[in-house]
């Protein structure tokens, strides 16, 4: 099935250097103000970094390990610069065996005039991230450790999740004895904590006796999943699956690039964890690996040969002079609505340099849990109170049959082995799920568009509006969004036609899944719903008048359902009854029961006799409400409700001849046809 308004998005740009002056790791958000921070003396600085060098535990399949750029600068109009071509085919052209080249982190320390609390950051670059549909060129990562300089006693060790929409991974109060461990997640090298016994594991709730790697108030009261903190973690690490794309540059693969003599396709994520594309992909979650540790970087492995490599901490005064990394913008596959083209094309790029990040000059800028803020600011004049941040979240969920409904005739939902990746066009910034909990952090109050992918999965796309201060914005229904496998996916488009039209809101509800989609509604608008549904698209107006058709997808067909213009009111809701008790009569009156029931065909007959009543009274009423006959309108509804109630007698006569999913299914849409009447009657236009 080709969708001609949703493609897959081969995007290319010019050159995309974001230069020293980029926003990353930047919070949107402006917290009370922080002190001043000026440079820690040279000596101390190196005896801070030393003390707090961190252990990092890499992936078994990881190809870009923490480096020194200076092998690859270049002059450009009289300024040193790092090309993403020559970075990365040096960085190949110097791995040699097992070894990869240069091993190098660097450390840079502030501390604030107003209070006895310094910060030694650990900053790591990597020539290139592969991460799913994300990459670019080069990558800084970095933990903040922030210390009382009255014992030089750790108090917050903040590491990077790099994108400026996901939460930083933080730990509060940190045993000073236990030097902090960093698992680099494979291609993108986002840095998550690890302080609980198992040091190469990444643990986000505490088990028995353990605690987990992420710590505030919320984990010391946890009651459930709702309350656990958001933070990046590590999705193979955490039993998830995600798939790896691989980069392309002018529509051919990276490692085809001139430019790239040294670089082959094994110096990328390796094919066991690659998928062609994310529309193509149909395969198992359980074919794709788990995380491995496999390289294990420790600075103090120099002298003490207990990790497979010792790093050299270097001070990032030495690599200042490196104005700028640069790099052409790579394709990407992200399939969105055609008019969010343009604002998503620009959300792969390069880092740019650390120096010019307002993190590197005040670290407390990289606080991304409020709670976390808030006691230092009670411990350390310097640090100003959290400000509201403004968060986006759900759960993606994926809709299948349900075992409970007869054939083609009802969805549920369940948790997906696979992770999605999901972005704000308005602010686009990929940011994957985490046990299927999609979080935006740093939105700005407004309107938004909210688009999901995931492998394999049509893609989710819905509006949402965000305000300030009214804690986390909840999308999809209930916060839950239901993703349909491609194969089985069929959409359902809504089109209010006039552009003067009042309709406000567009939802899709299943007899059996419940309501599986609700969204403002401002132009056009489509769902993609699975093909074993039987579905009731809602429209509602300005007025809180409703609207509604039933939508039954054909599964022997391809394609999409189209409502145009569709009404609110009396007629709409009438025209739908007439629509779903047909629907159901016509499902008894064939059923094999009906036929094989030996004795109970009268209950039957009477229970289809009672449906063909209330879809005669409906009908009558559409025609009427149609010419603009408000009364006699209202008694033909009064007469649909009256009916309804001998369907639900004839219902419970006629139970034990049906199916139990035919008789499920009848009572389910019996509840909504008793419910759409009451919206009928009640509703103030024709």
């Amino acid at each position: 099935m080709v969708d001609p308004t949703l493609t897959r998005r081969r995007l290319l740009g010019t050159a995309a250097g974001a230069g020293a002056a980029t926003l990353a790791g930047c919070p949107l958000f402006s917290p009370g103000a922080d002190g001043t921070p000026t440079a820690v003396g040279p000596e101390r600085a190196r005896r801070l970094a030393a003390q707090f060098a961190p252990t990092l535990y890499f992936d078994e399949r990881e190809q870009w390990f923490p480096t020194d750029p200076r092998p690859y600068t270049s002059q450009r109009d009289g300024e040193t610069v790092v090309t993403g071509f020559d970075a990365l085919d040096g960085y190949h052209d110097r791995f040699t065996g097992d070894l990869p080249p240069d091993p190098t982190v660097f450390y840079n320390a502030v501390e604030y005039r107003e209070s006895p609390l310094a910060v030694v950051q650990f900053w790591f670059y990597s020539v290139f991230d592969q991460f799913t549909t994300n990459f670019h060129w080069h990558d800084w990562e970095v933990l903040h450790v922030f210390v009382d300089t009255a014992d030089d006693s750790p108090q917050l060790y903040v590491a990077s999740s790099h994108s400026r929409r996901v939460p930083n991974n933080e730990f509060l109060d940190p045993d000073p004895e236990t030097r902090p461990r960093i698992l680099a997640e494979l291609g993108s090298h986002s840095s998550a904590l690890s302080l609980n016994d198992e040091a190469d594991r990444f643990q986000r709730l505490p088990e028995g006796n353990t605690f987990a790697d992420i710590t505030n108030r919320a984990v010391e009261s946890l009651g459930d999943v709702a309350a656990i903190p958001l933070a990046y973690g590590l999705p193979r690490d955490e039993g998830s699956r995600l798939p790896y794309l691989l980069p392309e540059y002018e529509d051919a693969p990276l490692y085809d690039h001139p430019d790239l003599p040294t670089v082959e396709r094994a110096d990328f994520v390796p094919d066991d964890l690659v998928v062609r594309s994310f529309e193509a992909f149909a395969g198992s979650a359980t074919d794709l690996p788990a995380r491995e540790t496999g390289l294990v970087f420790d600075h103090a492995a120099r002298e003490s040969g207990d990790a497979d490599i010792g790093y050299d901490l270097v001070p990032t005064t030495d690599i200042e002079h490196i104005t700028d990394f640069t790099g052409p913008q790579l394709s990407f596959e992200f399939a969105v609505p055609e008019a969010a083209e343009d604002a998503v094309s620009g959300h792969i790029s390069t880092t740019g340099a650390p120096w010019g990040q307002p993190r590197y000059a005040n670290p407390a800028a990289d606080i991304t849990e409020p709670n976390h803020r808030d006691t230092l600011a009670d411990r350390y004049d310097a640090i100003g109170e959290a400000a509201p941040v403004n968060t986006v979240v759900a759960t993606v969920s994926a809709a299948v049959p349900d075992p409970d409904a007869p054939d083609g005739d009802g969805v549920t939902t369940q948790q997906s082995g696979l992770e999605a990746v999901a972005l704000l066009e308005s602010a686009p910034e990929a940011v994957p799920t985490f046990g299927g909990v999609v979080a935006v952090t740093d939105v700005p109050a407004g309107d938004h568009r909210l688009t999901v992918n995931r492998a394999g999965a049509a893609p989710h796309s819905e509006g949402v509006s965000v305000a300030d201060g009214d804690g986390p914005t909840v999308a999809g229904v209930a916060g839950e969004i239901p993703m349909v496998a491609r194969d089985r996916a069929r959409k359902i488009e809504v089109d209010p036609g006039d552009a003067d039209s009042d309709l406000t809101a567009f939802a899709v509800e299943d007899d059996f899944g419940g309501r599986l989609y609700d969204a403002p509604l401002d132009g056009p608008d489509a769902v993609y719903v699975h093909e074993g549904g039987a579905y009731t698209a809602e429209v509602r107006d300005a007025a809180d008048e409703v609207g509604a058709v039933r939508v039954n997808p054909d599964p022997t067909a391809s394609g999409r359902v189209s409502i145009d213009s569709p009404d609110t009111g009396k007629a709409s809701l009438a025209t739908f009854l007439a629509d779903i008790a047909a629907e159901t009569r016509d499902q008894v009156a064939d059923s094999e029961a009906a036929e094989d029931a030996t004795g109970r065909e009268n209950s039957v007959d009477g229970l289809t006799q009672a449906l063909g009543a209330v879809v005669g009274a409906a009908d009558r009423a559409a025609e009427e409400a149609r010419t603009g006959n408000r009364a006699t309108t209202d008694r033909q509804l009064e007469l649909v409700a009256s009916r309804l109630e001998r369907v639900r007698t004839r219902l419970d006569e006629a139970s034990d001849a049906l199916s139990e999913p035919l008789s499920t299914a009848a009572r389910k849409r019996l509840d909504q046809a008793e419910r759409r009447t009451s919206q009928a009657r009640e509703a103030q236009s024709l």
